[in-house]
């Protein structure tokens, strides 16, 4: 399936969950306002502040979901892969974007007009579920983030970010590389460091022949010691 092109059945059948949950009049009126864009590399969907209008889904490609810190440093609050809707939160809330969002890397996205979409949440409570689950999913899985990115050690944290990584975006046909390549600056962000610090704990990590480093991709050679030192934080 190119990253250029995409037919309408095929949006349609990736996005099957969601259409599921439509009625027939929904459905039809739905087809007709979504749109596909793609997005480059480290494009932004949107910005910290801006007013939410659209709900993005996923089709190819990987995100990244930050927000600016202290000093301008951008905090990687969780990362996503194809199929997954986001962009909505802040709509929900009423509040302008806490976050801001843009491309690992080439991306094809679903857009559809929020206004529409919480209609079809009034209208009927099966879309309404359909987003409440994700968003319960999505900050489930924040809060224990935020835990572990508090209380464990730089190299905990590095561990579990690999971990993280390698169960959102999987493995490359090796079995062992991350088939997300990043870079340190977005490694740190990812594991709440500094990027000397992640550098130094990624290359302590080579040194004890945990992963193997070849430029920005990351080999994962030892399972069972990653595993560990996330485990002992």
């Amino acid at each position: 399936m190119s990253k250029k092109t995409i037919e309408q059945d095929e949006v349609i059948g990736m996005m099957s969950e969601l259409f599921d949950a439509l009625n027939d009049a929904q459905q039809r009126e739905l087809k007709r306002h979504i749109k596909v864009r793609s997005f480059k590399k480290n494009e932004y969907f949107y910005n910290e502040g801006d007013m939410p209008d659209t709900l993005f889904c996923l089709l190819q490609g990987k995100i990244k979901i930050s927000k600016e810190g202290v000093g301008g440093r951008h905090q990687i609050m969780r990362v996503a892969g194809a199929v997954e809707y986001f962009g909505y939160r802040a709509a929900l809330a009423g509040e302008p974007f806490i976050t801001s969002a843009s491309a690992f890397e080439s991306c094809l996205v679903a857009t559809m007009p929020l206004k529409l979409i919480k209609g079809y949440m009034q209208d009927n409570p099966q879309v309404g579920i359909f987003f409440v689950q994700r968003l319960a999913m999505a900050l489930g899985q924040s809060d224990e983030r935020t835990v572990n990115l508090t209380q464990k050690h730089m190299s905990g944290r590095l561990a579990e970010s690999l971990i993280f990584l390698r169960d959102n975006y999987g493995l490359e046909e090796d079995g062992c590389t991350l088939s997300l390549y990043l870079s340190r600056e977005d490694l740190a962000n990812l594991s709440s460091m500094t990027t000397a610090n992640a550098i130094r704990t990624l290359s302590s990590f080579a040194r004890e022949k945990i992963v193997a480093i070849d430029g920005k991709k990351i080999k994962l050679i030892n399972m069972h010691a990653l595993e560990e030192i996330n485990r002992l934080g």
